[in-house]
């Protein structure tokens, strides 16, 4: 047994992770907090990478941790229907709800819309989608070592073109930070945490986890202890290029909005940075090289969830499914960047809260035997309270007032829960549902309850 890889083992692996965490979602949000928070970058940077960087390392190790051969069969210890609405939605949302829409819209803001008349922005969306996902659908039809090659090649130019450009961004920065916007000014910390939701890389991490331990495994490494010690250290070397990556980009933004003023969303803050530092030459390299990054992170999203539907529906072929999801996700991009981010911030800040509390419950998970109270209890609690949540959300993005039936409901939430009005409403009751639900199945007198609730 080889327990021992070098560093350059993990530091592969973790470049590896990196590319299929780098997406649409890496480049933008971190340009738009930089943007609104000014003044505040930096503890509204603080909680981005708690939730864009720290959750999807915790999501990997929870993978590794439970020993699960996939999400679903993680989920399931709740229930096994719960597992599959669970997974499907967050494949779903990560596929082509919103983060594979995502990817053409951001190729096509950050690396198209530059050069196209504001006349014709929305023909120009259209006629770029349609061309970016139907490469999408012939590479996504036959599944290629071509796209992983392209991924490996890429990452790293990525890395080497974004550090020229953020070291440029630093040592010769466009303008000072401007006042804060008005959900920055006092804050600042809790909007960044939520933002760092839109990356949706703590979801994607349940699904990709998997594809690390299975690298970590062919390494010849095969005890739990070691598989877990190196996902930890292949882990760590993708979040430090995320991290970096990413306040480097919001320091980009803090100092673009002197000179350019607040732009709807982040794409058009890398093409005016790029246009800025290496002119027109600069804004077609980054076009370039991006719109390749997005649609690698296209075809294996697309391909992913014609995967897990596949084998959920056999009787439908996963041909049929990569076709259905490459026309939806092109429909759906056609709604155009804003939309899709101000739709998919129910779906996560409904989605979020349940991946968190599966993650602390996989690692808690021993103290308990794995008793399915336990499971059943946190997720409910968290369950609905993140469904308000999200219907909150869902009401703000369409501009309505609440539902009369939730008025009641969150006027409770707001005077009965500590840290609601924050957006972290879940977090103290699921922690002190699994403390008592814990404590209790360890007693002698519920063991029998234990045993007959754990699996």
């Amino acid at each position: 047994m080889k327990d021992k890889p070098s560093f350059s083992s993990y530091a592969v692996i973790g470049v590896m992770l990196f590319a299929l965490f780098f997406g649409a979602g890496n480049l933008i949000f971190p340009a738009q907090l930089g943007q609104h928070a000014g003044a505040n970058l930096w503890p509204a940077i603080l909680g981005f990478l708690i939730t864009g960087v720290g959750l999807p390392l915790l999501g990997i190790l929870a993978m590794s941790f439970s020993g699960s051969q996939n999400l679903q069969e993680l989920s399931s210890r709740i229930h096994p229907v719960y597992g599959i609405f669970f997974t499907s939605l967050l494949y779903l949302t990560i596929g082509p709800f919103f983060a594979t829409p995502r990817t053409g819209t951001v190729a096509y803001q950050v690396g198209i819309a530059p050069f196209v008349s504001e006349g014709f922005q929305q023909g120009g969306l259209f006629i770029f989608t349609l061309l970016f996902f139907a490469v999408t659908l012939v590479f996504s039809l036959k599944p290629a070592k071509l796209v992983d090659n392209v991924g490996k090649i890429l990452a790293p130019g990525i890395v080497v073109l974004l550090v020229i450009f953020l070291s440029m961004v630093i040592t010769n920065p466009m303008g000072t930070f401007q006042h804060p916007e008005e959900a920055y000014q006092s804050g600042a910390f809790i909007e960044g945490f939520l933002n760092g939701y839109n990356t949706m890389d703590a979801l994607a991490s349940l699904v990709f986890g998997i594809i690390v331990i299975k690298a970590i495994q062919s390494m010849g490494i095969t005890s739990k202890s070691g598989v877990l010690k190196a996902t930890a250290k292949s882990g760590a070397v993708a979040i430090a290029l995320l991290g970096v990556i990413y306040v480097g980009i919001a320091y980009l933004g803090a100092t673009s909005t002197e000179m350019f003023g607040i732009f709807q969303t982040g794409g058009p803050v890398l093409s005016s940075g790029a246009s800025y530092y290496f002119g027109t030459l600069g804004s077609v390299m980054l076009a370039v090289v991006l719109t390749l990054a997005c649609l690698t992170t296209s075809i294996g999203l697309t391909t992913a969830c014609a995967e897990y539907f596949h084998t959920l529906l056999p009787k439908i072929s996963y041909k049929r499914f990569v076709l259905f999801f490459s026309l939806m996700t092109f429909v759906i991009a056609n709604f155009g960047l804003a939309n899709i981010i101000a739709y998919s911030v129910p779906v996560l800040m409904f989605l979020y809260p349940l991946a968190i509390v599966l993650m602390i419950l996989t690692f808690l998970s021993p103290l308990y035997n794995h008793a399915r109270i336990v499971y059943v209890s946190a997720i409910a609690v968290t369950f609905l309270i993140s469904i308000i949540d999200g219907l909150k959300a869902l009401c703000d993005s369409l501009g309505f007032d609440y539902f009369g039936w939730m008025v009641p409901i969150v006027s409770f939430y707001e005077t009965s829960l500590p840290l609601y009005n924050q957006g972290l409403g879940w977090l103290l009751p699921a922690l002190a549902v699994i403390v008592i639900t814990g404590i209790m199945v360890r007693s002698p007198q519920f063991m029998h309850t234990n045993k007959r609730f754990s699996h």
